[in-house]
C-alpha cells in the first residue's frame, strides 16, 4: 500500500497517491480517467508498485470522485486543461527527482488521462502507456515508444481516428504498438465499471507491465 502526498508548481496544488519503491530508478505516473482518482486507479498503482515500478497518481479534480456517465460529464467541463497537464508535469517532476539522476519515466493514462498523458511530456521520459484514449498526436513530443489498448465497440474511440492517431505519431518518430481487446468496450480494464473483462484486462496488464520493463529498465 502506498500513501498520499502533494506535489506543487507556481499556481497549484495537488494530492498525489505514490506507490513503490523510487530508489529502483524507473518510475510511472498514473493518470486517472473521468471518475476522478478512485479506489481502481490506487490498486492499478498498488499493482504497477508490486511489479517493482515507483507510481505515482495525481488527483486532478482535488477530492472529487464521481461514479455516473452523466457525473462524469459534469465534472470533466470543470477541469482546467492547462492546470491539469501543469499538474502532471509537477507529478512528473516530482517522481523524476526522487528516481534519481539514472531514473527513467513513464507515463500511464486512462481514457481522459490518456490525452494528458500525450500533452503532458517529460524530458525524461521513455515511454507512454494509453488506454483506450488518445489525444493531439501534435502534442506527443520527442519520439519515447508508445503502446495503447483500445477496445473493440468503443463509442469514445473511433477505429478511424485511432489508426490516423498512430500513423501521425509513427511519421514523427515514435514507435508505435496498438493493441485491440474482442468482446470489450470503454473502460474494460476498470473493474468497478459494468464494461469490465478481467482476461483482457490482465492481458493489457501484462503487455503493460512487459513494455515498462523493456522502456524502463531494459528488460
Amino acid at each position: 500500500m502506498g500513501e498520499f502526498d502533494v506535489v506543487s508548481a507556481p499556481g497549484i496544488e495537488a494530492r498525489v497517491y505514490e506507490a513503490g519503491d523510487a530508489t529502483g530508478g524507473a518510475g510511472v505516473v498514473v493518470l486517472h480517467p473521468w471518475w476522478g482518482l478512485n479506489a481502481d486507479v490506487i490498486a492499478f498503482a498498488d499493482r504497477l508498485a508490486a511489479a517493482g515500478f515507483a507510481a505515482a497518481a495525481p488527483d486532478l479534480y482535488h477530492g472529487d470522485v464521481v461514479d455516473t456517465v452523466e457525473a462524469a460529464e459534469q465534472r470533466v467541463r470543470k477541469l482546467d486543461g492547462a492546470e491539469g497537464v501543469a499538474i502532471v508535469r509537477a507529478t512528473a517532476e516530482d517522481l523524476v527527482a526522487k528516481l534519481g539522476d539514472s531514473g527513467r519515466l513513464a507515463v500511464l493514462g486512462f481514457s481522459l488521462g490518456a490525452s494528458l498523458a500525450v500533452a503532458a511530456q517529460h524530458p525524461a521520459l521513455a515511454g507512454t502507456v494509453l488506454y483506450y484514449g488518445t489525444g493531439d498526436p501534435a502534442d506527443a513530443g520527442g519520439t519515447a515508444p508508445i503502446l495503447g489498448h483500445f477496445a473493440e465497440a468503443d463509442p469514445y474511440e473511433d477505429d478511424e481516428w485511432v489508426a490516423q492517431f498512430a500513423t501521425q505519431l509513427r511519421s514523427a518518430g515514435h514507435e508505435v504498438t496498438l493493441h485491440h481487446y474482442p468482446g470489450t468496450g470503454h473502460w474494460f480494464a476498470e473493474p468497478s465499471r459494468d464494461a469490465f473483462r478481467p482476461e483482457a484486462a490482465d492481458l493489457a496488464f501484462e503487455r503493460t507491465l512487459a513494455f515498462l520493463g523493456r522502456v524502463l529498465r531494459g528488460d
